[in-house]
């Protein structure tokens, strides 16, 4: 349960945390910075149209960060004609599957294959999956139509991560400990916890369409290829990542709080924080989706054999928040390849 608790705090810090574009190639953090001042401080006298002015190019800052050494760099998915960025993309997607089947899946099952009841098991789970993030894309953007995301952007952080956090932590757990065959209050709860990701991440649909939809796009592809090699795997093999990654994301998930809590003097730190939160946090929750792919089918062996009952719902859960830690340093990366063109 505690690689839950951990795992919830980065969609919120990251929709959240206002790093804007530094003048060196460390980032400032938001103790010093107007942006700060003028996203989260408390509502004014400032009349409604002029706040949402501001807002949405002040939040489109959050993503100009970029390390200056890097600029110059070609990249060949942003030139070409748009049949070669696609044979490009296919040809990334491709290597990465079969590079991370050669690698992670040297030893495949030898009990013949998937039975049908952990097939139907993980099939299920996937639906579920594919259904919460569903229901977080539509509620999300519902809610920033609505003016929610101007709202949430001008209150103040630490509140809006106390109360993410706990309608999050107890929805989620509410859906945890309410049984299988109580659907309505289940669902119901389930659904309180998606909706709840979607109050706190809608304010990302400020950035271009296009950026999201590729961010979606490679989140897919990655969270695909490594389902597979999770499902094709020797069983139980990656089992043993559990503590291991617990370690990583509570490391991951202290250099998300540092431009919380450091000034903007310690500039190295942050710089470091940084790199460690986007792209340690990638491989953190890549590994997650190999160990939570490999639980799952170790909960459909058991309830199959009457250990243990079967709960597709809880079990989305996991890959949810796999999706979602993803798919926001996606967008993050993407932003910052943006800016270097």
């Amino acid at each position: 349960m505690a690689s839950f608790v951990l795992r919830r705090p980065f969609a919120l810090t990251s929709a959240l945390k206002q790093l804007p574009k530094a003048t060196s190639p460390a980032a400032r953090t938001f103790h010093s910075s107007p942006v700060k001042q003028q996203l989260f401080n408390q509502r004014s006298s400032t009349p409604v149209a002029t706040t949402i002015t501001n807002s949405r190019p002040t939040f489109q800052k959050t993503f100009r960060r970029y390390d200056s050494s890097l600029q110059g760099i070609p990249n060949p998915a942003a030139s070409g004609t748009l049949g070669q960025r696609f044979l490009y993309g296919a040809a990334m997607v491709g290597g990465s599957v079969v590079a991370l089947n050669l690698v992670f899946n040297r030893e495949q099952r030898e009990d013949g294959g998937m039975p049908p009841y952990e097939r139907a098991y993980l099939n299920d789970t996937f639906l579920h999956t594919g259904l919460g993030l569903g229901i977080i894309g539509v509620a999300a953007s519902a809610l920033h139509r609505s003016g929610w995301s101007y709202s949430l952007m001008s209150a103040n952080p630490w509140v809006v991560l106390g109360g993410g956090l706990v309608v999050s932590l107890g929805t989620m757990y509410g859906t945890f400990s309410t049984h299988p065959d109580n659907y309505l209050q289940k669902y119901a709860l389930w659904a309180g916890f998606n909706v709840a990701q979607a109050a706190v991440l809608s304010p990302l649909l400020f950035l271009q369409p296009a950026l999201l939809a590729r961010a979606g796009l490679y989140t897919v592809a990655m969270m695909g290829s490594i389902a597979f090699v999770g499902a094709t795997a020797k069983q139980e093999k990656y089992l043993y990542l559990g503590g291991p990654l617990l370690a990583g994301v509570a490391l991951v998930a202290v250099s998300g709080f540092a431009p919380l809590v450091l000034p903007a003097t310690a500039a190295r730190t942050l710089m470091w924080s940084e790199r460690i939160w986007l792209y340690g946090g990638l491989a953190v929750f890549g590994g997650f989706t190999l160990y939570d792919t490999q639980k799952i089918l170790h909960h459909a062996r058991m309830a199959q054999r009457g250990l243990a009952r079967k709960d597709v719902v809880n079990e989305s859960i996991s890959l949810e928040l796999d999706f979602l830690n993803i798919f926001i340093r996606m967008v993050q990366i993407l932003g910052m390849q943006q800016r270097r063109k």
